[in-house]
């Protein structure tokens, strides 16, 4: 094997470049400076990228590789710099997406010593242990040829199977060494799909048993639809066998959302329609979804499903996840693309499809979604001055392209863009499991660094912007053309709502910020050389941002929305387990009785 003589710097370089990351993307310190050194030569085949805060840093690769596909690298110092990506390490593992985060560490020599930012006082730093359970996988070489081996295993293990990010803490004079290794283009290679196996196969065809003679058949599609690209397999089936799909967060954008067969999303903050459609299902294929407590309602019966009239069929790449929280009739490791795949191969050697159009089941399914869009017309029409976040939306869909990326965070922002429609796929951008906040205006940056011919527009609440906004200094740096959409009201009214929602509508308490006293985040816009405007009236809207998504760079309009409950959120069906102190008694004892619904776990 043709070997050259190379420091760790360029070990890491080299790599990257035969992976073919175009982005390094971080904030250089002393623990990192020989390695950043070997990039000097790399040119525009890996641009590095200064962002101002860590957390931002693996923000901006999770929504590159959202929507690429492909990952990018992190670089941190030691110490602080490092345990600032903790929260966006967090938030890619949950969603399952891959980047790879490369901090400085001490010196292999100088260990225990107390050098600067070492964590040492009871035991040796090892920050690979610290974000252990936020990686996939992490790493701490202590030689040039161990850097090389772990960064192929590295990227190999955050590409395959279920996505997520690696760690890898590099000393410095691992850094700076060199050594003899092995090329890089000697290992490379591509990374595919496992074929199913036997066992998957068998369980293929018995989940196609089910599928031939149901009559109210509905997929649940989760985010490992679009991790695995099977959006067009997905579609495919849906028209074969006329079952409705219902979304989950995640799972919004990989079907398209004006087909008549779409049945919206389910869960806590879910539909009238999609928890209609799941809890009378015969048969539900759930595919590339945790069954989360905000997808499964808590788990109180009857709420989003019924497992006693519903055979349930779950397919995922990561085995642990079936049967995790639910009965399977059958359970399906693997790829979504590869199982959806096969399951119509078999259906069509069976030469069954469905005229799905004639059938009384897809009347149903048109008349649940009047009656939803009916639900939800006062708060989306509402003509009320400062508009609702429906209303925003509303207004926002219609001046976007079909294809425009919209990415939210935790918060109203996020609870609303529910109602949002989507219709293609990798479009819908969110933090998930980990709820997020400060994700949005960063992982929209990396969004447009991955498709910078499409609009993108991060829609933010005033509490979740204040804690990265920041990188409108990268924005406008680099001339990354994001449109920044604030929703301002002034407070954590997200977590008001519930509150006055769970509580009682005198509840509401630590969450209201002084109006007079806010920031004037226009100013601040401005301060940072963006365009930036506010507005107040919903008819106004659509110009604003409009303006904003004309500009030769990125932009801010700021949105002053409603604050009165019940009128601030969106419509709510779900139920969500939120304990009622004690001392709210009459509240105590209805959530008492709605826990005793709870479905209890699967048995092992």
């Amino acid at each position: 094997m043709p070997a050259t003589r190379l420091t760790g710097g360029e070990i890491v370089r080299d790599r990257l470049l035969a992976e073919g990351v175009p982005y390094l993307v971080g904030i250089p310190g002393h623990g990192i400076v020989a390695m950043l050194d070997a990039f000097r030569t790399s040119g525009d085949r890996i641009k590095v990228l200064q962002v101002r805060h860590e957390q931002s840093a693996v923000h901006l690769a999770d929504g590159y590789y959202r929507v690429a596909g492909k990952p990018l690298s992190v670089f941190t110092s030691i110490g602080p710099g490092a345990l600032n990506t903790a929260v966006g390490l967090g938030a890619s593992y949950v969603d399952s997406t891959a980047v790879l985060v490369i901090a400085g560490e001490t010196h292999t020599y100088m260990e225990g010593r107390g050098v600067l930012q070492e964590l040492e006082r009871k035991r040796p730093a090892d920050l690979p242990s610290v974000l252990e359970p936020l990686v996939k996988a992490s790493y701490r070489p202590r030689t040039q040829r161990a850097l090389f081996n772990d960064l192929v295993n590295a990227f190999r293990e955050m590409t395959t199977g279920r996505p997520g990010p690696t760690f890898l803490s590099l000393p410095m004079d691992v850094q700076a060494e060199s050594a003899e290794v092995p090329e890089p283009a000697a290992v490379m290679g591509g990374y595919s799909p496992e074929p199913l196996s036997e066992q998957a196969s068998a369980s293929v065809r018995a989940a196609i048993d089910l599928l031939v003679v149901a009559d109210r058949p509905v997929i649940v599609a989760g985010g490992g639809v679009t991790l695995a690209n099977a959006e067009g397999q997905l579609l495919s089936l849906a028209e074969r066998t006329g079952a409705a799909v219902v979304t989950t967060l995640q799972g919004k954008g990989c079907f398209p959302e004006d087909h008549p067969l779409y049945g919206w999303h389910l869960g806590t903050k879910g539909t009238s329609i999609g928890n209609a459609l799941t809890t009378s299902a015969d048969v539900i294929l759930a595919v590339g979804t945790r069954f989360t407590d905000q997808v499964a309602s808590s788990f109180r019966a009857g709420t989003t499903f019924d497992p006693a009239r519903t055979k349930l069929v779950q397919v995922d790449i990561d085995g642990r996840e079936l049967g995790k929280n639910y009965d399977l009739e059958v359970g399906i490791q693997g790829d979504a693309a590869v199982v959806l795949g096969a399951i119509i191969d078999g259906l069509a050697e069976r030469e069954h499809r469905v005229e799905y159009e004639s059938t009384d089941y897809f009347s149903e399914i048109g008349e649940l979604r009047e009656t939803w869009l009916d639900e939800t017309a006062e708060l989306r029409e509402s003509v009320a001055i400062p508009p609702t976040v429906p209303r925003f939306y509303r207004e926002l869909r219609k001046v976007l392209d079909r294809d425009a990326i919209v990415v939210t965070s935790s918060g109203h922002a996020q609870a609303c863009v529910l109602e949002f429609p989507f219709y293609e796929p990798r479009t819908n951008l969110t933090s998930g499991g980990f709820s997020t906040m400060g994700w949005a205006y960063p992982a929209a940056l990396g969004a447009k660094l991955a498709a910078p011919e499409k609009q993108v527009v991060a829609v933010v609440g005033d509490g979740d912007f204040l804690m990265t906004m920041q990188e409108m200094a990268t924005a406008k740096e680099y001339g990354i053309g994001v449109v920044a959409v604030l929703l301002n009201n002034y407070g954590w009214y997200s977590i008001r709502d519930l509150q006055m929602a769970e509580f009682g509508e005198d509840r509401g308490f630590g969450v209201d910020w002084d109006a007079a006293k806010s920031p004037d985040f226009v100013a601040i816009a401005r301060g940072f050389g963006l365009h930036a405007e506010s507005v107040d009236d919903p008819d106004e809207i659509q110009a604003a941002v409009g303006r904003a998504l004309t500009q030769d760079g990125p932009s801010l309009v700021e949105v002053k929305v409603a604050r009165d409950y019940p009128n601030s959120g969106s419509t709510v069906v779900g139920w969500w387990d939120v304990p009622i102190p004690a001392y709210l008694t009459d509240r105590r004892t209805a959530y008492e009785e709605a826990r005793k619904e709870i479905e209890p776990p699967p048995a092992k």
